[in-house]
């Protein structure tokens, strides 16, 4: 790992849970990241309104993520989240030929980001900054959250009665071990399509056909309705990408195309 890797400077920026200092810094947390194929016309309904459209990645295929965190130690405390994110591409960029590259080319040269759909946390703190600062679609509820070396079992659930929204759970099995990769984010915030290039620095095991399995649970939050539609009740990823040891850079996004910000699901 880096030595430097966070000497960056920071200039703190206002929310209504106070101010938060920009770059996030994240020093110390797990991280799991699993990878499902779904059809592009069940993402292009959760992509209407935001400027953006499904990155076809295999075939006909298009990438969603379901990744689930455990920050330790934060710039803005500890907290966990989880993400359902969908592979997209900005207007005005053409696909890539070949569109896996994108993932780990420069981010200077990629066009090739997510889209999150979902992004629940456990603090106010987090979830204020995520709405405010760049148009996340957070929500504060419960996390729970376990990852061993050959296992994880995650879930979110329902704020207004504790029903579960969703469960990742199962073996990992055989695992590869990658250097981290950069991830760059596309949201809609103050009448732009925003671009947040993240920096990562973090070893992580790649687990290909891994025994792990997705569940909707009996909840009817929008939450377990996105992920249905997405067709991921019941769905077991394509791979897993997994890390204790994950440390990464949350910097202030860029306003990369000029659309109107549909508008933030949940109440703030």
């Amino acid at each position: 790992m880096n030595p430097s890797f966070f000497d960056v400077p920071t200039t703190p920026w206002p929310t209504s849970a106070g101010d938060v200092d920009l770059p996030i810094l994240y020093h110390d947390n797990s991280a799991v990241q699993a990878f499902f194929l779904c059809a592009p016309e069940r993402l292009r309904p959760i992509l209407e309104g935001t400027g953006l459209r499904p990155a076809l990645v295999l075939g006909r295929n298009a990438l969603v993520a379901v990744a689930g965190f455990e920050y330790r130690k934060t710039s803005v405390g500890s907290y966990n989240e989880v993400a359902v994110a969908l592979a997209v591409y900005p207007p005005g960029r053409p696909d890539s030929s070949v569109p896996l590259y994108d993932f780990v080319r420069p981010l200077c040269e990629r066009a090739l980001g997510v889209y999150i759909a979902e992004l629940p946390v456990t603090t106010t703190v987090a979830c204020a900054a995520g709405r405010e600062l760049w148009g996340y679609p957070k929500f504060v509820t419960e996390i729970p959250f376990q990852l061993g070396p050959q296992a994880l079992d995650f879930s979110v659930l329902d704020p207004q009665n504790r029903a579960e929204i969703l469960h990742l759970w199962g073996e990992l099995g055989f695992g590869v071990r990658l250097p981290g990769v950069d991830l760059m984010t596309y949201s809609n915030h103050q009448g732009a399509i925003v671009r947040t290039e993240v920096r990562v620095d973090a070893p992580f095991s790649l687990h290909p056909r891994p025994r792990i399995q997705l569940r909707v649970g009996p909840s009817t939050h929008r939450m377990a309705e996105t992920v249905r539609r997405l067709g991921l009740d019941g769905a077991r990823p394509a791979l897993v990408l997994q890390t204790n040891t994950f440390r990464s850079i949350l910097p202030a996004g860029t306003p990369c195309a000029a659309h109107p910000t549909p508008p933030l699901p949940y109440d703030p």
